[in-house]
């Protein structure tokens, strides 16, 4: 491989640097800051010298506790084995119905949360009052023919709500806020069991969360989700037919294969082929939440500076009368923005950001989404359509990432994020793009400021752009980071980024990648229930329970498929190590060692299945399973036929298990010198070789250290 660029002159001769030793005051001798410095620093003598523990000196293990204490928040150290899920040690302790529900301690410079949430963001002609006590509140007046609601929160806060003669909640935002607990937050809380209906909804009234349901789209199939940092992190696919490529029935194909692979929520970004008919047959045949960007279908059979007002404001209450439940408008682009684009290396890369702004150039107008933002809002309520403010000046390459125009936009559409809370719309927030890993944190504390804790939507975002093919990898590094210091939903990247239109298994691995990220999130965020997913699979693992373990994992096809490649029975290792180097066999060989022994987690083997670790001959491969492999490409096809036909007959018949079932290669029915001996030489005499894991390491067979 050719190496296209050093980042260092070999020439350049390494000097080792002497660095002089800094105490700073709040590290004085005896100190625990002080102690944990040297004992990193290897001083362990100086430690010593200063009066260490006195178990230390003995030649024993000092408390780690008292130079390494980890910075707990409040929470519970994560490596504890508790009843549900330990919260993570390192995440601040959730404050569901405040600013932090579920939040990462902020990085010190870093912006703060906001004061404000959409309660200071009421319609003109309603009044909300904080009483001091339920019970004993006065009936204060109204105004004529005005309604007071009065509710209590799951804080125990008591508001009073005056709203306008007649007025009737359209929207999950104007239900929270009369205290309305919907059936539709009923179904959040049923899929969000860590959260309350009572708190999903005061979540909603704050802005801090939406539930994406339009009242038409309930009318169908849709099952209601929720967006916010209180929820668990959600995943977005994009699809879409393009001029060149696909069409209404294969891009139904890809939701339902979105859906199997966990997106929580699906956009469809057609800008070819019969977008009316695409749209709808998707809508109708979704139970996740569908968005839109409405500029693609604006601009379908005219041309862009023909756009005007009725087309922009038609399109948009058509979309909404179909039943999308969120739409991307990018509003917040304004022609005062657009000097700030020409010093970046790309410009401008979100399509509908383009679109805008080749139109305000044209014209030299402002930015007629901007413009008729009231006028769009009342639309939205209608149909309870959510926001999805788009980011249209989002980077587009590391190198344009928190720049003017980037940062500009963010403020005003934290604006917008105002005037559609006082309308009673649902708002989320769309997000960066390409940005550098340090960096991701403060986006996210920016925006968590700016828009006053409305839901974050970010793309990714790529940490690095040399990786074409691989973007779905770039991007979920960043998207872990992006939902860990606050995100809410992440928009998934497929391998085809930068490159074409994603096919089935593009959208298959885009999904997986973003479901890892955003567990990963959970996990460290320490939303409730979320590792005991993570417990239970370690169990299996522990117990070399095969099938507890691919029953337990996210795609259960591609984890048997990858196993019995190498190895199709059960038993006590795998082909990784093989039996002689399975840390885990033999550390379930040391009677201390508590590993393997959880109730309901030991493989169960044998001729009849019942005895207790035993191997256990796998099942033949599903059509999934020989798919995965023949994708692979490293098995014959008469090899993976044979995993796929196998029994235990046409084994024994083989002289591939012994009489019984008796896997003649595994150590359960043997002792250890027998299997040293069995994995040298089958019955057939042929020997066997050690397997040589360095090729699937990009080992070269050359190394010398192989």
């Amino acid at each position: 491989m050719t190496q296209k660029h050093n980042a260092q002159n070999s020439t350049t001769e390494s000097k080792a640097t002497a660095y002089p030793q800094v105490e700073p005051d709040h590290m004085g001798k005896g100190s625990a800051a002080w102690k944990a410095a040297h004992l990193i620093g290897q001083d362990r003598a100086a430690w010593l010298a200063q009066g260490g523990d006195a178990n230390e000196a003995r030649g024993g293990s000092p408390r780690l506790s008292e130079f390494f204490s980890p910075p707990l928040h409040g929470a519970h150290n994560p490596a504890s084995d508790r009843a549900g899920t330990t919260p993570g040690s390192f995440a601040l302790r959730a404050d569901v119905g405040g600013p932090r529900m579920f939040s990462s301690p902020d990085t010190p410079g870093m912006p703060g949360v906001s004061d404000k949430t959409a309660w200071d963001f009421l319609p003109e002609d309603w009044t909300v009052e904080i009483l001091p006590d339920a019970d004993g509140a006065p009936a204060a007046s109204s105004p004529c023919g005005y309604q007071a609601h009065v509710f209590t929160d799951a804080r125990g806060i008591t508001r009073r709500i005056t709203t306008p003669p007649g007025f009737r909640p359209v929207t999950q935002l104007e239900s929270a806020r009369l205290g309305i607990v919907t059936p539709e937050m009923q179904r959040v809380a049923q899929r969000e069991p860590h959260l309350t209906a009572e708190e999903i909804r005061d979540e909603v009234a704050a802005g801090r969360m939406i539930i994406p349901a339009n009242r038409v789209h309930l009318g169908y199939r849709l099952d209601p989700m929720c967006i916010g940092r209180a929820s668990k992190t959600k995943v977005n696919a994009n699809m879409g037919a393009s001029p060149v490529s696909s069409g209404t029935e294969e891009e139904v194909e890809k939701l339902r294969w979105a859906e199997q692979w966990g997106a929580d929520t699906v956009m469809d970004l057609s800008t070819g082929g019969d977008l009316d008919a695409c749209r709808d047959a998707i809508i109708r045949a979704s139970t996740v939440p569908i968005g839109t960007v409405p500029i693609y279908s604006m601009i379908i059979g005219r041309r862009l500076e023909d756009l005007d007002e009725e087309t922009i404001l038609g399109t948009v209450a058509h979309q909404a009368k179909q039943g999308v439940d969120y739409m991307t408008i990018h509003a917040g682009v304004l022609k005062d923005h657009l000097k700030y684009v020409k010093n970046r290396l790309i410009g401008i890369v979100s399509r509908g950001g383009s679109l805008l702004a080749k139109w305000m150039l044209v014209h030299n107008k402002e930015n007629p989404t901007y413009t008729l933002w009231d006028d769009i809002c009342r639309i939205m309520r209608e149909y309870d359509v959510s926001f999805s403010i788009g980011d249209g000046l989002r980077p587009g390459g590391l190198a344009d990432a928190t720049d003017e125009a980037q940062l500009r936009e963010l403020l005003t559409i934290g604006e917008l994020t105002e005037r559609a809370w006082r309308h009673g719309v649902q708002v989320m927030v769309e997000g960066p793009g390409h940005v550098p890993l340090d960096q991701i944190e403060y986006n996210m504390k920016l925006q968590r400021r700016a828009c006053h804790g409305a839901p974050f939507y970010v793309l990714g975002p790529l940490v690095t752009d040399v990786f074409p093919g691989y973007d779905h990898i770039t991007s979920c590094i960043g998207a872990t980071n992006a939902a860990y210091h606050g995100a809410a939903m992440l928009c998934y990247v497929t391998p085809k980024e930068h490159l074409g239109l994603p096919k089935r298994g593009d959208v298959k691995e885009g999904c997986i990648a973003y479901k890892i990220a955003a567990h990963a999130a959970d996990v460290a965020l320490g939303i409730p229930g979320t590792r005991d997913w993570d417990d239970d699979l370690t169990r299996a693992r522990a117990a070399l329970n095969w099938e507890k373990h691919f029953e337990l994992a996210y795609d259960t096809d591609t984890a048997r498929a990858y196993h019995d490649e190498d190895l199709d029975v059960d038993t006590d290792f795998c082909a990784m190590c093989g039996h002689d180097w399975c840390s885990v066999r033999i550390s379930k060989e040391i009677q201390e060692f508590a590993s393997g022994k959880a109730d309901g987690f030991e493989r169960m083997g044998g001729r009849d299945g019942t005895k207790a670790g035993a191997p256990k001959l796998s099942e033949g491969l599903s059509e999934e399973q020989q798919r995965i492999l023949e994708q692979r490409g490293y098995l014959k096809p008469e090899e993976i036929h044979k995993l796929a036909a196998k029994t235990r007959g046409k084994l024994s018949e083989a002289g591939l298990v012994e009489e019984g079932g008796k896997a003649s290669c595994h150590s359960d029915f043997v002792d250890t010198e027998d299997a040293r001996k069995l994995h040298a030489e089958v019955k057939t005499g042929e020997k066997v070789v050690q397997l040589n894991t360095a090729p699937a390491h990009g080992i070269a067979k050359e190394d010398r250290l192989i």
